[in-house]
């Protein structure tokens, strides 16, 4: 469920008391491990955090009005998610195998940690993440990643697909005769 806030505090005003206290707890300890330069703000109607655009004026996917989200707290309709862009890609292997290690369950998507309730949440686990990507450190994984990805669209071979909007070629015209032919008439 996507808010329209456009602070943190109108999006916390938002939630049902529980969810609200449940996320505040989990929101102190992810600004307690979070390396400074990243910026607190809402993107996507999440409380989000974010490389500022004056440390990559580039932008999220090139464009320059939108920081790149580095982690999202959110509460959604059946659970609260903690999306870590961080942990997307190979990086997803080893913060599921500490994630194990703690005996908390872990319900995952890519890059989505969803959970009921702050205790069902490996939260040091979670802020350990946190702790080890440095503004520094995380720009350059997403600039190798952007530059991987840009690279593998341009050298990918093209479809032999006809394009949805493209025009099918025109039929010739045939005469009465012949479309009868075609048809198994004489």
């Amino acid at each position: 469920m996507q808010s329209s806030a456009e602070t943190v505090s109108e999006y916390l005003k938002e939630l049902p008391p529980e969810r609200k206290k449940q996320l505040q707890k989990i929101r102190q300890s992810i600004k307690a491990a979070l390396p400074a330069g990243y910026k607190e703000t809402m993107q996507y109607g999440m409380i989000s955090y974010v490389v500022p655009l004056k440390l990559y004026p580039e932008g999220y996917l090139g464009k320059p009005d939108t920081p790149v989200p580095f982690l999202s707290l959110a509460s959604q309709k059946n659970y609260m998610a903690i999306y870590m862009m961080c942990v997307y890609g190979k990086e997803e292997e080893l913060f599921r195998k500490k994630y194990s290690e703690s005996g908390k369950k872990l319900d995952m998507g890519k890059c989505c940690v969803r959970f009921r309730n702050a205790e069902d949440l490996a939260l040091d686990v979670v802020c350990d993440e946190i702790r080890r990507w440095p503004v520094d450190a995380f720009l350059e994984r997403y600039a190798k990643a952007r530059s991987g990805a840009q690279r593998s669209a341009k050298t990918k071979a093209p479809s032999k697909k006809r394009p949805v909007n493209a025009k099918r070629p025109a039929k010739k015209a045939v005469g009465k005769k012949t479309a009868a032919k075609n048809r198994g008439e004489s």
